[in-house]
C-alpha cells in the first residue's frame, strides 16, 4: 500500500515530533563545539601585547634608560605606555592600585636600570617583560636588574587558580539554575530567587573551603572571596533565568555565549588583558567572568586596594536579570497556580 501523504504532512509530522528539536540540538550542539575551540584559541593560545601601562621614574628620557624601553617596544612588537612618578615608592603605589604592570627606575648616573614586574598583575606579562628585558639587556650592552614586585603565591606559581575558582562559580551557578528548572519546574519567582541565592551561598563557601582550606592553593581573604564567589554564582544563575524567561527552552544558547564562549577567555584569568585581543580586553571587565576574576585577583593580591567596579558590574547583571524574570514570570516556563483549588465538575 502506497504512501499517500503530501511533503507537506510529512514535514508536519517532523515538526510534531521529537526529532526537530533533536536535530537542531545536534546542529547547534555541532557549531558550539567549534566555537568553544575557537573562541579560546582565538584569545589564549598566542597571547599578543598590544599596549602595555608602565611607570617610569628617574632619568628615564635619558640614555641608557631611553636605549632600553626603545629596545622594550622592538622587543614586544607592542608599545609601553609609559606613565611618569614622582619617584619609585609612587610608581609602587600605582601597581598596588592596577594602574600599571610594571615600573622601569632609571639611574640619574652610573648603575643599571631596574625593572619592576608584578606576577600578581598578570603572570604572562610579568614573563613577558621579563624575556624581553634580558634580550634587550644583551642586544643594547644597557645593565637591567629585574624584580618582582608581587609574586604570586607558591600554591599557584603559573596564576591561573583564580581562573580556575571564578570559572567554576560561573559554570555551576548556572547548571544550578538549568536544574531548579528541571527538577524544581514548580517554584514561584520569588521561591526561585531565593533557592538560587541558597547555593550561590554555600556553593561559593565550598569552592572557597576546598581552594584554600584543602588544597592550600590560595590563601584567600575568606569572607570577601566567599562574597565574591557567591555573587558571582547568583549572578551566573539568574543570567540563566533571565535567558528562560525570554527564549524558553534555548536559554541555554545565549546563556552559553555570553558566559563561556565571550565571558571567561575575556575575564584576563587565563591571560592578562594587555595580551588579549583589544576587543576582549575591553569587552570582558563588562562581563560577570571579568569582573569575578577581577575581584577576586584583587582580594587574593592587592588586599586594601578592592575598586567597587567589578562588583557593580556583577551587581548590575544580577538586578537586570532579576527584573526580566519578575517583570516577565509570566514567561517563564515554570512556577504553579497560587489561586484556591477548583473542585471537579464546577
Amino acid at each position: 500500500m502506497s504512501d499517500s501523504r503530501t511533503p507537506d504532512s510529512h514535514w508536519t509530522t517532523f515538526k510534531r515530533s521529537p526529532f526537530l528539536p533533536a536535530t537542531v540540538l545536534l546542529l547547534l550542539i555541532s557549531a558550539a563545539a567549534g566555537l568553544f575551540a575557537g573562541s579560546y584559541t582565538y584569545a589564549m593560545a598566542n597571547p599578543t601585547p598590544h599596549s602595555i601601562p608602565a611607570a617610569v621614574t628617574g632619568a628615564y628620557g635619558k640614555p641608557p634608560a631611553r636605549t632600553f624601553l626603545a629596545g622594550m617596544e622592538r622587543a614586544l612588537s607592542a608599545s609601553l605606555k609609559l606613565h611618569p612618578y614622582p619617584d619609585r615608592a609612587a610608581a609602587v603605589r600605582a601597581v598596588d592600585r592596577q594602574r600599571v604592570f610594571a615600573v622601569v627606575d632609571a639611574p640619574a648616573g652610573a648603575g643599571p636600570v631596574r625593572l619592576d614586574v608584578s606576577a600578581a598583575s598578570g603572570a604572562t606579562v610579568a614573563q613577558l617583560l621579563g624575556q624581553a628585558a634580558a634580550s634587550v639587556s644583551r642586544a643594547t650592552g644597557t645593565p637591567v636588574v629585574v624584580h618582582d614586585l608581587k609574586p604570586l603565591q607558591q600554591g599557584d606559581p603559573r596564576g591561573l587558580a583564580i581562573f580556575y575558582v571564578s570559572l567554576a562559580a560561573v559554570v555551576i551557578g548556572f547548571i544550578g539554575a538549568i536544574q531548579l528548572s528541571v527538577h524544581a519546574k514548580a517554584l514561584n519567582p520569588l521561591e526561585r530567587i531565593a533557592f538560587t541565592v541558597g547555593y550561590a551561598l554555600l556553593g561559593g563557601f565550598t569552592i572557597g573551603a576546598v581552594v584554600d582550606w584543602w588544597l592550600g592553593a590560595l590563601r584567600l581573604p575568606f569572607m570577601e572571596s566567599w562574597l565574591i564567589l557567591a555573587l558571582t554564582m547568583f549572578t551566573s544563575g539568574m543570567v540563566f533565568t533571565m535567558f528562560n524567561t525570554l527564549f524558553g527552552r534555548w536559554a541555554m544558547l545565549p546563556t552559553w555565549g555570553l558566559m563561556v564562549l565571550l565571558g571567561n577567555p575575556s575575564s584576563g584569568g587565563a591571560v592578562s588583558w594587555p595580551l588579549l585581543p583589544s576587543a576582549l580586553g575591553a569587552i570582558g571587565r563588562w562581563l560577570p567572568p571579568g569582573a569575578s576574576v577581577n575581584a577576586q585577583h584583587t582580594a587574593v593580591y592587592f588586599r586594601g586596594d578592592q575598586h567597587a567596579f567589578p562588583f557593580l558590574v556583577l551587581a548590575g547583571w544580577s538586578l537586570l536579570a532579576c527584573a526580566v524574570f519578575l517583570i516577565w514570570r509570566h514567561r517563564h516556563p515554570g512556577g504553579r497556580s497560587t489561586g484556591p483549588a477548583k473542585e471537579v465538575g464546577t
